[in-house]
Order: structure tokens, then sequence, then C-alpha cells
């Protein structure tokens, strides 16, 4: 019986050409619909609904975006799933204003000279962290292989406490870095504890001619606690050898209490760190790039090496970082107009507005309740941001079908299921989006709900 319900399917060709489309995306709808209309038929499931609508749904579906903006309402302010920071309003103008036409990427416009990619944000770097060289890449991780690459290279040996051989985002593990830059890994100490001279024992079996390096690599979310042991940057740097400091998220705005834990790109830098890496995104809230500031002839070895061409940052993301480095010159502007600080600030009246207007707005089934937030992005993993968020009552549905269809609505809502309940943070949410959150959640429910009788 199957088989004879397969054969009365049209032909893809025929499907198409009921479909109002250019060839090739009728051809895709059309193909899509069959193979659906095939799979319930093989599943057992009826399938004896419009196949031409289910054709027009598909090519719907085809041209919409992949890359579609969404509301986090989760409460991980740096949500690597979700693009990690929300950029700046002057950082989203530079972008828009660099993409409308062409620009002086690589021309020095006073003398007509070809120029750098990287001097449009080395000065403001060297500015705001006293560095006497800056250039950015593509990525944080981009930006620590570049560093090892050109400090030890090929031949060269890289010294690192076993405690900071770690895996971070999707794979992205320090050995491996290493290796791919044609260095040696040497590991010191243990997992727990390091002391200083665990590096001067490495150090000293090194040989005479030997290219060595120390790579001193934040932990990300991995954490070791109790009888915990590793050096600080200032007796690292007086070892004689060049030091890279990976810090991670890269924290410039000393200012915010909760960042104090984080490391000090300013204090590894003074203390003579030859580089410096942190990333643009994460904690600086820029866009992604992997930021390199340190010593000026190690700075340029890294621009010289042949990475960097392979790593360079694009003419949008220099946009964007350039107008978010610009911001940290005034502090207070800083912690207003950058997203990401102005979350990890924000007080308790101002949550609990933005969590009444979203319980307003979805009605009885919504309440305001406490709950914690997180950073995210591999920052401060131990850190609980404290506030009021909103819990509803997904009822007769479940927490997780609630939440597929408001990730499937026009704007999709990102909420997170606790206790089979949609809970909804306004700590990563603008007083507008509180607004329309509430009203989206509320059509959801309503569509959730069976059909009076």
């Amino acid at each position: 019986m199957v088989e004879g319900r397969y054969r009365e399917l049209p032909s893809v060709d025929r499907l198409a050409s009921e479909l109002d489309a250019p060839h090739p995306l009728a051809v895709a709808a059309a193909r899509a619909a069959i193979a659906a209309r095939r799979r319930d038929l093989s599943d057992g499931r009826e399938a004896d609904g419009d196949l031409l609508a289910a054709a027009r749904e598909q090519l719907e579906r085809i041209r919409q975006p992949s890359l579609r903006p969404v509301i986090n309402a989760t409460g991980v302010i740096v949500h690597t799933n979700l693009g990690r920071a929300p950029l700046p309003a002057a950082a989203r103008a530079a972008v828009t204003r660099i993409a409308e036409g062409y620009c002086g990427l690589e021309l020095e416009l006073d003398n007509g000279r070809r120029g750098s990619r990287h001097a449009h944000v080395a000065h403001a770097l060297g500015e705001l962290t006293g560095a006497g060289g800056g250039l950015a890449v593509n990525n944080g991780a981009g930006a620590v292989l570049l560093a090892v690459a050109a400090l030890a290279g090929r031949g060269g040996t890289v010294v690192v406490s076993r405690g900071q051989l770690v895996e971070i985002g999707g794979g992205f593990r320090i050995p491996e870095v290493i290796e791919q830059a044609g260095a040696r890994l040497v590991e010191v100490g243990t997992t727990n504890r390091t002391r200083i001279e665990d590096y001067e024992r490495a150090l000293a079996r090194a040989g005479a001619g030997d290219r060595v390096v120390i790579l001193r690599v934040h932990p990300s979310n991995f954490r070791t606690l109790g009888f915990v042991e590793t050096p600080e940057i200032e007796p690292l740097t007086g070892l004689g050898v060049p030091v890279i400091d990976d810090l991670g998220s890269g924290a410039l705005a000393r200012e915010l209490e909760l960042l104090a834990e984080e490391p000090d790109v300013r204090r590894s830098l003074r203390a003579g760190a030859a580089l410096v890496c942190f990333s643009g995104d994460k904690l600086l809230g820029g866009p992604q790039a992997g930021i390199l500031v340190g010593e000026a002839d190690a700075v340029r070895q890294a621009e010289r090496h042949p990475l960097a061409r392979a790593l360079r940052i694009d003419k949008l993301s220099l946009a964007a970082l350039e107008a978010t480095l610009a911001l940290y010159r005034d502090p207070a502007s800083a912690a207003e107009e950058i997203p990401v600080l102005r979350m990890l600030a924000a007080g308790e009246r101002e949550l609990a507005a933005r969590a009444e207007a979203i319980r307003a707005g979805i009605g009885a089934r919504a309440c305001v309740v406490p709950g914690v937030g997180r950073v995210g992005g591999g920052a401060l993993p131990l850190a609980e941001l404290h506030g009021p968020v909103v819990s509803v009552d997904p009822a007769p549905a479940s927490a997780e079908s609630l939440a597929a269809r408001l990730r499937a609505g026009p704007v999709a809502v990102i909420g997170r299921i606790s206790d089979d309940r949609l809970v909804l943070d306004p700590r990563t949410l603008t007083d507008v989006e509180a607004g329309q959150v509430g009203d989206l959640v509320a059509a959801a429910l309503k569509l959730a709900a069976p059909a009076a009788t």
C-alpha cells in the first residue's frame, strides 16, 4: 500500500512548476516537500494534506536567511551560541558606515601609500593598555596561535603549567595550538600546583641557542579549588625569556567590582609580558576578534608572520572594534553604552521593572521569582548574577514545546527551562525587548492551548 501511495506523488519538476519562484528555488522546495511526504508515508503517518501548500511552506523557509536575530532571555550575557556580545550603538553605526562603500582599509589617506589595517586600532590599544604596539586578528584563538608561532615558532620550546593545559570552545586545546605553531611543549608543575621553581628547572634544561617562551593561559571555564598554587605574572617575566599571557576575556573596565577577579591587561604589560592576548568580544563587549598587545618588537614579529594574513581581521569587524575601543576613553560612557558592561552592572530596580513588564504581558500564567544569571563565554564561571526572573507555566504544553514554538516564531525568543517551566531573565533584555517578549510568549501560549469545544 505504501508503494502505491509513493507512485501517487507528483514528480519534483511538476510540483516545482506550480510554484511562483525561480526554478532552482522551486525545485529545492518541491524536493523538500516530497521528501517529507515520503517520510510520513514510510512511518505510517497520515499524509493527505495539500502537497502544494507544503511546498509553498518549504519555499518560504528556504527564502528566510539562516542567520536571524534572536531575543536573548537566557540571562547568559556572553552567550556563545547566540553570538556572544551584542555591539554598542557606536560599533553598529561604524559597521554600517564602512559597509556602504569603499574605505581606507590599507591606504594611508594623507600620503597615498599602502598602509596596514592594524593601524586603525593600534593607537587606541596603546593608549588604553600602555602597550608598545597592538594588532587585531579574527578571533582569540587565532591571537594565541599567532603569538606562539611568532615568538617560539618551528623548533622553539613553549613552557606551560600542567594546570593551564585546558580545552576551551569547540575543541580548542592548548597542546594542539602549540603543535600547530611548530613548537615543542614542555609541561611543568602539576594540575593543581605549579611553582616558579618548576619553570626555572625547565629553563635550566634548555640548550644555549634554544628559543624558549613561557605561555600563561587563562583557564576559561576550568577551575581548581583547594590546594592550588600558580605563579603571578611578575615572577614569570623575571625569568629572562619572553612571556605570552593569554588573558581570555580582556576586561578593560576595571571600575566594575565584578571584574576585579579577571586578569588585568595593564598589569601584565607593566610586568613585562612580551605579548598579551585577549578577545575583542566577551568582556570587552565588541566584535569577534583576537587582540595582541605588548612590546613593539614582539608585535612586529607577529604582524610580519605568515599566519597573520591567514588570521587577519575583516574591515567590518575592524570598524566595530575601533568604535568599541573609542568608548573606553571615557569609562562612564563605556559602562553606559557597551551592552555587556551595562548588563553586568544592572541593578535590582531596573531588572524588576523589566520582569514586571514581561509578566504583565503574559498574564496569570507567569510570575516573578528570584533567579541567577551567568556571565558566559568562559568568563567568571563561578560568578552568579542574582536578580528577578519570570517563570512561565507552559501547561497544557511542555516547557520544551513552548520553547520550540518561541524559537520558530517571527521573532525568535530564547529562554531557559527549569523544573518544566520556561524562565525568562530580564538581565539580557532591553526595555523594548522586555515588552516584546511578554507579547510573544502570550501569543505562543494561546497557540498551545486546546481549541474550545
